[in-house]
């Protein structure tokens, strides 16, 4: 097997651009609206104070056509070695065969969202379904290399979901970056998210009315724990939502810009690395990670200069 360093070169050499694009759906009263928007523009906030080749994108109470027409755009605008990512905040609905993301007129389903999601060709794609009823999306939105998380476990969880407090918290928490290299993963993300909207429920002495899940295997129901030993996770560990500290200042710098895309190349294969590891013979491991571990040095000795 070739060394995980050999295969980086190309991606290396063109830091790929990111598009985030957020929908805040309807609220239904007052402080439902006003929630949605608040942590719509959160997030958006959290993006842009990343940093790096990134194009934001929020639309508070989109209708079906206006959805349609922004990730038309994004299908013509992206590349195969562009990322995407979608986040849906707000109500949902799920009727035991169809899930609607609630907007003006038309509510716009899961599966329009997929055929949407499929002709953009953005190699790695992340969809973060924050809504109630969220998991009755997940067999339709799935798909090889593409990530998609919901609040919910099942479409059968209709009460209005608090995981997108917490998912917007986690995108400008440091708490969250749990491995401490400045990058909050889809993973790392989606872990503090999940045990923040436990703790939510545990400390109102309420019973939990969502369980977040994630897949990333294209084939799955989702993991609230995702590992190694199920499967789920490997490639969220490796997609960078947000920059913190001093990652984020390096990406702001031209100049730096791509040793922070190098730096986060490497990082992502040390991660998938360990995820193969039981999967390689313990010599052919070491070597590999030896190599990735002296390139990560290097180049973080370059960014600090």
């Amino acid at each position: 097997m070739r060394p995980f360093i050999l295969l980086l070169g190309a991606a290396l050499s063109a830091p790929a651009a990111t598009f985030y694009v957020t929908f805040s759906g309807l609220g239904g009263e007052p402080d439902y609206e006003q929630r949605f928007k608040m942590w719509a523009e959160d997030i958006e906030t959290s993006l842009k104070r990343a940093g790096g080749d990134a194009n934001i994108v929020t639309l508070v109470a989109p209708t079906r056509d206006q959805i349609r027409s922004k990730l038309g755009e994004v299908a013509r605008q992206a590349k195969a070695d562009d990322a995407l990512v979608l986040m849906l905040i707000g109500h949902g609905t799920y009727d035991g065969v169809e899930y609607k993301f609630n907007i003006p007129g038309p509510d716009i389903t899961a599966a329009e969202l997929a055929s949407l999601l499929d002709k953009i060709p953005a190699s790695r794609q992340l969809v973060v379904n924050m809504t109630s009823s969220s998991g009755g999306s997940i067999n339709l939105l799935q798909k090889k290399n593409r990530i998609v998380i919901t609040a919910t476990k099942a479409g059968t969880e209709k009460n209005a979901t608090v995981f997108a407090r917490y998912w917007a918290e986690a995108l400008r928490e440091p708490a969250a970056d749990s491995d401490k290299n400045e990058s909050v993963s889809a993973l790392e993300a989606f872990r503090y998210a999940e045990r923040k909207t436990t703790d939510f429920f545990d400390s109102q002495k309420r019973l939990a009315t969502e369980h977040a899940v994630l897949e990333d295997t294209g084939k799955g129901e989702g993991e609230r724990n995702p590992s190694p030993e199920n499967g789920e996770g490997k490639l969220a560990g490796s997609f960078a939502m947000v920059r913190l500290g001093a990652n984020a200042a390096a990406a702001r710098d031209p100049a730096k810009r791509p040793l922070i895309a190098k730096k986060e190349e490497l990082e992502q294969a040390i991660d998938k690395l360990k995820y193969d590891k039981a999967a390689l013979p313990e010599p052919e491991y070491k070597k590999q990670l030896a190599a990735l571990l002296v390139e990560l040095a290097k180049t973080q000795e370059a960014l600090d200069k």
